[in-house]
């Protein structure tokens, strides 16, 4: 695919939602504030809906400016992420070029029209256990992935996904699932994210680890509560109501990051575990399934199936007592974990090239 032309008089769009923390959301301000900053093209944050002409305090150090319309011109460029591309007002624009941004792929049809009605019957049981006993019953991210893996004509039947310039994919997981599904192989390009440098920055003391497992309660919940269930005398950590610094202070102290969830992404969680020095072990699911979005040993993967469960805990037990070794097999991963902000910006600079 040829890149995309900047012109001299070009802006970027980066629509993104209003309201919310996640690890999409700022990288949605990551990548306005890199061509600001680093590639000197005008930049602009388009919120939907838009509640504030401010960033969120979360994301004021990012160097950005924020839009309250958008200029249908086709010197100027959108990027949109996945889920937003159903969105009706988009159609209004005709002259703009659109590139959407799969930062997943399962969040993308999770709010799709066909699976809000599919999966309420399961949301109002889920609704109805947490309430009473705290925990779901049913693991919709996984039934959506399984659900998924023939629908793709749900989404090549997008209008917008038929008019864009270019395609980026945030994981390989992403580019396949498109690919798979009869996008032009030729409209996609990788463009990966990094880490927020509060945790690159941050450094961990081997021997101030303690026998601890983290997890992420709202990541795969339902099979990682049958793994506790089996190795009550493990002492598993959630990762819930924490501020930034709080999980920096968690992940530090912990030997072992577990993390059976859906991985519709490339996910952050893992990989601010393994920078702050954590074993990490992971489903099958996912962006997971593949080495270039979870570059770590294949013994540290796990279909979440119920016969495998004894290895797991197997395996998070021979994290804990042979620590000072075991985190050693994770400092390639570090080391590419690492890399990540300079790599993201060389990637933009191969994608977005400016023309005189």
């Amino acid at each position: 695919m040829k890149p995309i032309e900047i012109y001299k008089s070009t802006k970027v769009f980066v629509m993104s939602p209003g309201s919310g923390k996640t690890g999409g959301i700022e990288l949605l301000h990551q990548i306005t504030d890199a061509f600001k900053t680093h590639m000197e093209i005008e930049s602009y944050m388009y919120y939907y809906p838009l509640l504030s002409k401010e960033p969120q305090n979360e994301y004021k150090k990012y160097n950005i400016s924020i839009a309250d319309h958008i200029e249908d011109s086709y010197l100027n460029i959108l990027i949109i992420p996945e889920v937003y591309i159903n969105l009706e007002f988009l159609k209004n624009f005709n002259h703009i070029r659109f590139v959407i941004w799969w930062l997943s792929i399962d969040n993308y049809f999770s709010m799709h029209p066909f699976f809000k009605k599919y999966f309420f019957y399961y949301r109002l049981i889920n609704k109805i256990t947490n309430k009473i006993f705290g925990f779901p019953v049913y693991d919709i991210p996984a039934l959506l992935q399984k659900k998924i893996k023939n629908l793709g004509h749900l989404l090549k039947n997008e209008f917008l996904v038929n008019k864009v310039c270019c395609h980026l994919t945030q994981s390989t997981y992403a580019k396949n699932y498109l690919i798979k599904t009869g996008i032009f192989k030729d409209t996609i390009k990788e463009l990966s994210d990094y880490l927020n440098v509060s945790f690159l920055k941050e450094t961990f003391k081997v021997e101030e680890k303690e026998n601890v497992v983290v997890f992420n309660p709202k990541k795969g919940i339902v099979f990682t509560k049958k793994i506790m269930k089996q190795a009550s005398n493990i002492k598993f950590v959630p990762l819930i109501s924490m501020s930034r610094m709080q999980v920096i202070e968690t992940l530090k102290k912990a030997k072992v990051y577990i993390d059976f969830g859906n991985h519709p992404g490339k996910d952050r969680i893992p990989r601010e575990a393994a920078i702050m020095g954590c074993c990490v072990i992971t489903g099958k699911r996912g962006s997971a399934a593949y080495f270039e979005d979870v570059p770590i040993p294949e013994k540290y993967k796990f279909e979440d199936k119920k016969e495998n469960i004894p290895k797991i805990i197997e395996r998070i037990r021979d994290c804990l007592e042979n620590y000072n070794e075991r985190y050693k097999d994770f400092d390639n991963y570090r080391e590419i974990i690492r890399k990540e902000p300079e790599k993201f910006v060389e990637d933009m600079k191969k994608i977005f090239v400016k023309v005189l």
